[in-house]
C-alpha cells in the first residue's frame, strides 16, 4: 500500500511539474509576440520620421545656403546671415519654419554617432548579455529546469531514505521503486520530447542518473545481485544512454553517458578487479564513445574520453607501481591499445571534416603520443629490458606511416602532416641518447642539425628546418653536459687534442659553421606554425653561439691538460689565461675592423676587461710560478715565457684605447676626462709590475734557500717542513720586492712621465701632458717620502742621480717646446672665439 502510494505521489509530482512548465511556455510566448509587436511599431515610427527629414532637408538647405530668393507669397527683405556662435540650431532667416519641425530635426541630429571601426573587447557578461538577450527566457528554458531536475532527484532520494529508516520498505522494493522512478522520469521525458527538447534531455539525464545509483546501492548495500550482474546491468545503462544522446541529438547526454561509464567499474568495484577486464571494457567504451563523437562530430566527448582514459590508467600504473606489483607485459599493451585509438580517432576527427586542424587538435596529437611515450619509458624502464631505444624508434616509424599514408590517400591538412613529421624527428632524436651515452648522443646530434637544415632547402619543408634548430639546440646542451662529465668528474686520462670530449666539441663548432653556410643564401623569412622564422637573425646567432663555443672549446681543454700534466699550478693557469688573451685579441682585431657599431662597441669593452682583469688578478701568475718553483723545488718557466704574449696583448689593448680617446671613442666611458687616467695608470701599473717579475726571475733560488735555512736555526719544525713553507719564502721575496719598489719604480715612473709629455706635446693633448707632470709629482713625493728609508746607498745614489737628471731633461725639453704649448692654446683660443 505505501509503495502505490509512494509511485502516485511521484506520477502527480511529474504531472504537476509538465503542466506548471506548459503554461509557463504559453505565458512566454505570449510575452514575446508583444516584443515583436512593440519592435514593428519602433521600426514604424522612425521609418516615418526619416521620411519627414527627406522632405524637409531641402527646404532647410535653400534657407541656409540663400537667402536671395523671396517666397512666392510675400516679400522679404534680404537680411545678413547672423552667425550664433556655440549653438548647434540652425538659424532661420528667410523663410519661417514651423517649430514642430524644426523640433523634431533637433532631436534627430544628435541621435546619428560616428562609426567605429574596431569593436571593444567584450567582457563575458557582455558576450552572454548577447548570447541571451532575453535574461528570463535564459533562466526558464535552460537554467531553471536543470535545478529542478536535480532537486526533484534529491527530494526523490530524501522520500526513499526516509521510508528506509522507518521500515516501511524492504531492500527488494527499494531497488524497485527506484528504477520504477528513472522509468517515470524517462516516460515523462520521452513524452515531452517534441515541444520540448531541452527540458526533455535533463530529465532523460536524471533518470540514468536514478538508474546508476539504484543498480550500486542494489550491490553495493543490498547484495541483490553479483559484481558480474551488476557490471553487466551497468553496461546496459551506458549503451541505452548513448543511444538516447544520439538520439535526442544532445551532447550533454553523451558527456554523461561518458562519465558514468567510466564511474561503472569504481561502483561495482570490490578492491580485487581484474585489470585486464577492465581495461578491456574502458577500450570498448572508448570505441563506441568515440564512435558516437566521429558522427556527431562532438569534440568535447572526445577530449573527455582522452582525459578520463590516461588519468584511469595512470593511477593504477602508480598504484601497481608503489605496491611493485605492476604487470610489465599487460600494462604497455593497455597503453599502446590506447594509443592507437585516440590517434586514430583525433585524426579521422579532421579528415572527415577536411579542415585544419584546431590548437586543441595539435594538443591532443602532441599530449597523446608524449603521455605514451612516458608511460612506455617507465613501463620499461621498470621492467629492466633495454629495448626503450627501439621502442622509441618504433614511435618514429609509426609517426612516420601515418602521416605518409593520412597525406597520399585522405589528404591530410599539411601543417598536421608537418605535426607529424616532427614526432618524427624528435623520436629519430631522443632514440640516440636512449640507446647510446656520452658523446656518441652530441655527435649524432650535430650532423643531424646540418642533415636538417640541408633537407629543408631541398624539400621547401620548413618544419625541418624547424627540427634542425631544436636538434642543434639539444647538440649545444649535450655537450655542456658532456664537458661536465669528462672535465669535472671524470678522473681518465684524456690524450692532448686527440680524445673524444674536444673532438666532440670541434664537430658541434663544425655543425654551426656548416648551418651558417647553410643559410647564407637565404634573406627572406619564412613562416613555421604561424611563426616567422627570421634567416638572417638566425644566421648572426649562429655566428655568436659559434664564437662562444669555439672559446670554451679551446679554454676547457687547456685547463684540463694543463692540470693534467704541469706540476706548478700558477704555470698550468698561465696558459689558460694566454689562451685567452689571444682568443680575445683576434676578436677584438677583427672587431675594430667591423662596420658593426655593437661589434666594435663589443671589441673596445672586451679590452677594458682584459686590461681590469689582469691589473685586478692575474698580474701576479709569473711571481706566484717562482714562489712555487722554490717551494716545491721546482723548475717551471712557462708562466714567465708566456707572460711576453700576454704583455703584447695588453700593449695593442692600450693602444687601441689610447687611440679611441684621442680620436673617435665607441664606448661613451672612453670620451669622459677619467678614462685617460685610469688608462695611464693600468699602464703605469702594468710596466712596475714587469720590473718586480724580471727582478724575483733573475733571483738564485738557491740564495733564497740559504737565507731561509739561516733562519731555520731555533725553530722546532723540521727543516724540510720549514723550508718548503710558503710563508717563508714569501718573505724573501718581498724584501726584494720592496728593493724594487723604491729604486726601480722612480726610474720607471720618470721615463714614462718623459715619455707622456713627448707624446703629450706632439699629439698637442694637453690631459696627456698633465698627468705626465703629476706622475713626475707623485715620483718625486715618493722618493723623499718613502724610497729613501731603510735603502742601501748606492740604491739612493742611483735613483736620485738618474730621476734628478731625468727631471732636468724633462724642464729642458719642456722649456724648449713652451712656445709650441703657448700656440696650440692660442690657436684653440682663437677657433673658439670664431666659432
Amino acid at each position: 500500500m505505501d509503495t502505490i502510494l509512494l509511485i502516485a505521489i511521484l506520477v502527480i509530482v511529474i504531472v504537476l511539474l509538465t503542466s506548471f512548465n506548459s503554461k509557463f511556455q504559453q505565458l512566454q510566448d505570449t510575452v514575446y509576440r508583444l516584443h515583436e509587436k512593440i519592435n514593428e511599431l519602433k521600426n514604424e515610427l522612425n521609418s516615418k520620421s526619416v521620411q519627414d527629414i527627406s522632405k524637409v532637408a531641402p527646404e532647410i538647405r535653400k534657407e541656409t545656403v540663400s537667402v536671395s530668393k523671396p517666397v512666392a507669397e510675400e516679400k522679404i527683405i534680404e537680411k545678413p546671415i547672423e552667425v550664433i556662435e556655440k549653438t548647434p540650431e540652425i538659424v532661420p532667416v528667410a523663410a519661417p519654419i514651423k517649430t514642430e519641425i524644426k523640433e523634431e530635426i533637433r532631436q534627430q541630429i544628435p541621435i546619428v554617432e560616428p562609426i567605429q571601426t574596431k569593436e571593444p573587447e567584450k567582457s563575458w557578461f557582455e558576450t552572454f548579455k548577447e548570447n541571451n538577450p532575453d535574461l528570463e527566457k535564459f533562466i526558464g528554458e535552460n537554467l531553471i529546469n536543470k535545478i529542478g531536475i536535480l532537486i526533484l532527484v534529491l527530494g526523490i532520494s530524501f522520500f526513499v531514505k526516509y521510508a528506509i529508516d522507518k521500515d516501511w520498505i524492504n531492500e527488494t522494493a527499494r531497488v524497485g521503486i527506484g528504477i520504477l522512478a528513472g522509468s517515470l522520469v524517462m516516460g515523462v521525458a520521452h513524452k515531452l520530447r517534441k515541444n520540448y527538447k531541452a527540458f526533455s534531455s535533463v530529465m532523460v539525464a536524471g533518470a540514468i542518473s536514478i538508474f546508476y545509483f539504484t543498480i550500486a546501492i542494489a550491490f553495493h548495500d543490498y547484495h541483490l545481485f553479483s559484481q558480474t550482474v551488476a557490471f553487466a546491468i551497468m553496461v546496459v545503462i551506458t549503451a541505452f544512454s548513448s543511444f538516447v544522446s544520439v538520439n535526442y541529438d544532445r551532447q550533454e547526454l553523451a558527456i554523461l553517458s561518458l562519465i558514468g561509464g567510466f564511474a561503472v567499474p569504481f561502483m561495482v568495484s570490490t578492491g580485487a578487479g581484474n585489470y585486464i577486464v577492465l581495461f578491456t571494457y574502458i577500450a570498448i567504451l572508448n570505441i563506441g564513445i568515440l564512435g558516437i563523437a566521429y558522427y556527431k562530430k562532438w569534440n568535447i566527448v572526445t577530449i573527455l574520453s582522452f582525459v578520463f582514459t590516461y588519468l584511469l590508467f595512470s593511477s593504477w600504473y602508480y598504484k601497481e607501481l608503489y605496491a611493485d606489483k605492476l604487470p610489465h607485459q599487460g600494462a604497455l599493451t593497455f597503453a599502446s591499445l590506447y594509443y592507437f585509438i585516440f590517434s586514430i580517432v583525433v585524426v579521422l576527427n579532421n579528415v572527415r571534416r577536411k579542415g585544419e586542424f584546431s590548437t586543441l587538435d595539435y594538443f591532443m596529437v602532441v599530449a597523446n603520443t608524449f603521455v605514451y611515450f612516458g608511460l612506455g619509458m617507465g613501463i620499461l624502464h621498470n621492467w629492466g629490458i633495454e629495448f626503450k631505444g627501439l621502442f622509441t624508434l618504433s614511435l618514429a616509424i609509426y609517426n612516420l606511416i601515418y602521416a605518409t599514408i593520412l597525406f597520399k590517400k585522405f589528404g591530410l591538412d599539411k601543417n598536421a602532416v608537418y605535426l607529424l613529421i616532427g614526432l618524427v624527428l624528435t623520436f629519430v632524436t631522443l632514440t640516440i641518447p636512449i640507446q647510446f651515452e656520452g658523446n656518441q648522443i652530441t655527435l649524432f646530434w650535430a650532423a643531424e642539425a646540418v642533415l636538417l637544415f640541408w633537407l629543408s632547402q631541398k624539400s621547401k619543408i620548413s618544419l625541418f628546418k624547424l627540427g634542425g634548430m631544436v636538434v642543434q639546440f639539444l647538440s649545444i646542451i649535450s655537450l655542456i653536459i658532456d664537458w661536465d662529465k669528462q672535465y669535472r668528474f671524470s678522473n681518465t686520462e684524456l690524450s692532448i687534442v686527440l680524445n673524444p670530449i674536444f673532438i666532440t666539441g670541434i664537430v658541434v663548432l663544425a655543425s654551426l659553421i656548416g648551418t651558417y653556410f647553410l643559410l647564407k643564401k637565404e634573406n627572406e623569412s619564412t613562416t613555421i606554425f604561424k611563426i616567422d622564422f627570421d634567416s638572417v637573425f638566425y644566421r648572426n646567432g649562429i655566428i655568436w653561439v659559434a664564437l662562444i663555443l669555439g672559446y670554451f672549446v679551446g679554454i676547457f681543454e687547456i685547463i684540463h691538460q694543463s692540470g693534467q700534466y704541469v706540476e706548478n699550478s700558477s704555470s698550468a693557469l698561465s696558459l689558460s689565461v694566454g689562451y685567452h688573451f689571444i682568443f680575445s685579441t683576434v676578436f677584438i682585431f677583427f672587431g675594430i675592423q667591423s662596420k658593426e657599431e655593437l661589434v666594435q662597441k663589443l671589441a673596445t669593452i672586451l679590452a677594458m676587461i682584459n686590461i681590469t682583469l689582469y691589473v685586478v688578478w692575474w698580474y701576479n701568475i709569473p711571481s706566484k710560478e717562482i714562489l712555487w718553483n722554490i717551494t716545491k723545488n721546482w723548475n717551471s718557466s712557462i708562466a714567465f715565457y708566456f707572460h711576453y704574449i700576454i704583455l703584447a696583448c695588453l700593449i695593442y689593448y692600450v693602444t687601441i684605447l689610447a687611440n679611441q680617446i684621442l680620436n673617435k671613442a665607441h664606448v661613451d666611458f672612453l670620451k669622459s676626462k677619467i678614462a685617460l687616467w685610469m688608462l695611464v695608470f693600468c699602464g703605469v701599473y702594468i710596466l712596475s709590475n714587469e720590473l718586480i717579475v724580471h727582478n724575483l726571475f733573475a733571483v738564485d733560488s738557491a740564495t733564497i734557500l740559504k737565507q731561509i735555512d739561516e733562519d731555520f736555526k731555533g725553530s722546532d719544525l723540521p727543516k724540510e717542513t720549514f723550508r718548503m713553507n710558503e710563508y717563508n719564502v714569501q718573505d724573501k721575496l718581498n724584501v726584494i720586492k720592496v728593493q724594487v719598489i723604491k729604486i726601480g719604480y722612480p726610474i720607471l715612473w720618470g721615463i714614462l712621465s718623459f715619455a707622456l709629455l713627448i707624446f703629450g706635446i706632439r699629439k698637442q693633448w694637453k690631459q696627456l701632458r698633465i698627468i705626465a707632470l703629476s706622475l713626475l709629482g707623485l715620483t718625486i713625493v715618493k722618493l723623499f717620502l718613502y724610497d729613501i728609508n731603510n735603502v742601501s746607498e748606492t740604491g739612493k745614489i742611483i735613483a736620485f742621480i738618474l730621476l734628478g737628471v731625468l727631471i732636468l731633461i724633462i724642464s729642458f725639453v719642456y722649456q724648449k717646446i713652451k712656445k709650441l704649448v703657448v700656440d696650440e692654446s692660442q690657436n684653440t683660443s682663437s677657433n673658439e672665439e670664431s666659432n
